[in-house]
């Protein structure tokens, strides 16, 4: 029995994907659930599942092409699959550590560079290596102690197809008599992957659409740093995740929407949407590109439970198995260039979100505490809100609520 395997339903208002790689060719066996073809949309990849065992009959749909929802990709034929293609994963992943370790007993020799960083590989990654004849060492590990994800070769792939130069091309030849002096000068040109379009689009929509202004203030982060400092190693002991800067500072907007509700509103058309609701974007940088993870309901998160759901979203996108959902729906954004060292910036809006808070760097500086002169951990705050529906008094008193949090942080217990 023939199945077609089609292009699955895509996220509302996605109308297109970018096929971005088969994981099976013609003719090989495969199993139920298994990834067979990756797809790429604005925002996320989506995979496309084997719907049954069996084996690939026909490829339609070759790498690089534009597919839509329905889209006919394959052709599976049902039935089962060879005896040893059937093994659970784990056994075959123990069959093959039990390979590699009699490998080692019989040549003790000191490991190559590219079996070492191999072994710390995944079974799905060697094969996926093996499959496009990749050296491990060709491709930069994004997980711990640079271990290589099925994403980071994916990543890879994307980025040899685009280059003009292939690995196994050589220089071009030099007439002979004639010598090459200085430099060569040389262009690349690479296409934008689908995300960096995306994000190139909105930030020149927003540009167009929005009257956008940007106010500033600086916060002396003292008393949250020695609060940090105080009870981080207790809150990680006792809810086993980091107590971080990010939790502060959504916590001491979410005190500043309260009071200022046009600034968590958008427009639509010709009216104001104001959100009773506190779903906070958070700006992450991927090597896809930006992301805006968002926190749903952060007026109703512990400490804990903000930080938590942060990390697992920026590992998923980190990973690229982030969701749509988890990409759309917020009503206000922050972002952190101090994490790359900015020291001031005027971030652009999040459409159809009215502001963005910008995070920057925490630099010791002089200032004068009751006449006297100390060195204080200060911040630059940047809020760039659309002036259509907010106006400047609005903006900077969101702001200056922001900085009282922020400098006595038992106003976020009582909400004072």
């Amino acid at each position: 029995m023939s199945i077609e395997i089609k292009v699955p339903a895509l996220p509302e208002s996605v109308t297109d994907a970018t096929l971005v790689a088969w994981h099976k060719k013609a003719g090989e066996s495969v199993r139920r659930d298994e990834n067979l073809v990756d797809l790429e949309t604005d925002k996320v990849v989506l995979e496309v599942p084997a719907p049954a065992d069996g084996v690939l009959q026909e490829i339609k749909v070759e790498d690089g092409a534009t597919v839509t929802a329905g889209d006919v990709l394959a052709v599976l034929a049902e039935g089962e699959v060879a005896e040893e293609e059937a093994a659970e994963p784990a056994e075959a992943a123990e069959q093959l550590e039990a390979a590699e370790q009699a490998a080692a007993a019989e040549k003790p020799a000191a490991e190559s560079p590219r079996a070492a960083k191999a072994g710390k590989t995944s079974p799905a990654v060697r094969r996926l290596l093996e499959e496009h004849d990749l050296d491990a060492t060709m491709v930069r590990g994004s997980g711990k102690d640079g271990r290589i994800s099925k994403a980071d070769v994916m990543a890879f792939l994307k980025a040899d197809e685009s280059s003009d130069v292939t690995p196994g091309d050589h220089a071009p030849a030099v007439e002979e008599g004639h010598a090459v002096v200085g430099l060569e000068r040389s262009e690349q040109r690479v296409p934008m992957t689908r995300l960096r379009a995306r994000i190139a689009e909105r930030m020149v929509d927003a540009q167009h659409t929005a009257a956008m202004l940007t106010t500033f203030n600086e916060v002396d982060l003292t008393e949250v740093m020695a609060l940090r400092s105080r009870y981080k190693d207790a809150f990680e002991k006792k809810h086993d995740v980091r107590l971080g800067f990010m939790s502060f500072f959504a916590k001491a907007a979410v005190e500043g929407l309260k009071k200022f509700p046009v600034v968590n509103a958008s427009v639509e058309d010709n009216d104001i949407v104001y959100h009773n609701y506190y779903d906070i974007g958070i700006a992450v940088s991927t090597e896809r590109g930006l992301m805006v993870p968002v926190l749903r309901d952060v007026d109703q998160m512990s400490f804990a439970r903000f930080e938590a759901e942060l990390s697992a979203m920026a590992k998923k996108a980190q990973e690229g198995t982030i969701g749509m959902d988890d990409l759309t729906g917020g009503t206000f954004t922050i972002t952190n260039g101090g994490i790359f060292g900015s020291m001031l910036s005027t971030p652009i809006l999040n459409p159809p979100q009215s502001a963005i808070l910008g995070m920057h760097n925490i630099q010791q500086r002089p200032m004068v505490i009751d006449g006297e002169i100390e060195v204080r951990p200060m911040m630059y705050l940047a809020v760039t809100y659309d002036h259509r529906i907010i106006d400047g008094r609005e903006a900077v008193q969101f702001l200056v609520t922001i900085k009282q949090q922020l400098e006595d942080p038992g106003r976020l217990l009582l909400q004072v």
